[in-house]
């Protein structure tokens, strides 16, 4: 089984007592490339030292709503910055993780639109895919994209919308991040609309350290763990995990260029 984990946070201190092993274990276990995304500018130089440190690593780069009080204004400047000196370079692979997150309601939502805008037209100009954090907020998020039609499109990540709102995603070209969160057997809903999702639509991702699978529940979660999340959602949509494997990898390999 050859995998790609579209969205982890291997930069984060939780990796640091272990990361050589847990790299080399997940490729035993046919994860063949990870991406490593930024949250704010203070680890952007982490998470791009790793993916030049490391051939299975990609970075990409973005400022994260949850993080909103930390930003400042002048934070977009230097994140335009690292991507247009990067512009080009096959490690950098996405922006992100960036977007919407109306769950916590201490977010200022006229500020997370800017920061969200901002970015979005960031992905435009450099010619590079977006990984979206999405939480509660899919009605707008797509009306945005809508009106930025952003050429390479990118992920939804962790997608836990309905099947409507998969849909408004698929015909802006985007695809939909699976994880953990559907191994969940209280899941319900949405492991009804994965089970309706075209194959084409779908990448898989961990989130690690976040968001671990039923299976782990309690533990960090890990790169490890994909082959385990690809077999349960695999059983989920009906068909082989090694065929899901494949058409993930392809889906991934195609929005990042690879």
């Amino acid at each position: 089984m050859r995998l790609i984990d579209t969205h982890t946070h291997l930069d984060f201190p939780d990796f640091d007592a272990d990361r050589p092993r847990l790299l080399a274990n997940a490729a035993a276990r046919g994860v063949e490339r990870m991406v490593v995304l930024g949250v704010d500018l203070a680890n952007l130089q982490r998470v791009w030292d790793l993916a030049c440190a490391d051939q299975r690593l990609f970075a990409a780069f973005g400022l994260h709503p949850v993080y909103l009080d930390q930003h400042r204004p002048e934070h977009l400047k230097q994140l335009r910055a690292w991507l247009e000196r990067l512009r080009g370079n096959p490690r950098l692979c996405a922006v992100g993780e960036f977007g919407l997150d109306y769950y916590l309601p201490e977010l200022d939502k006229q500020r997370q639109q800017a920061l969200f805008e901002a970015q979005l037209q960031m992905a435009c100009d450099v010619e590079l895919p977006a990984l979206l954090h999405v939480r509660r907020s899919h009605a707008q998020v797509i009306a945005t994209l809508k009106r930025y039609k952003p050429a390479r499109a990118g992920i939804i990540h962790a997608f836990a919308g309905s099947y409507e709102e998969a849909r408004e995603y698929l015909k802006l070209g985007f695809k939909l991040g699976l994880g953990g969160a559907a191994t969940w057997p209280q899941a319900l809903r949405l492991r009804k609309t994965i089970a309706r999702l075209p194959l084409e639509s779908v990448v898989l991702e961990t989130d690690s350290p976040d968001m671990p699978p039923a299976m782990f529940a309690g533990q960090r979660n890990s790169p490890e763990h994909l082959p385990q999340i690809a077999g349960a959602l695999a059983e989920l949509m009906g068909i082989d995990p090694e065929q899901l494997a494949e058409v993930s990898s392809r889906n991934a390999c195609a929005v990042f260029g690879w």
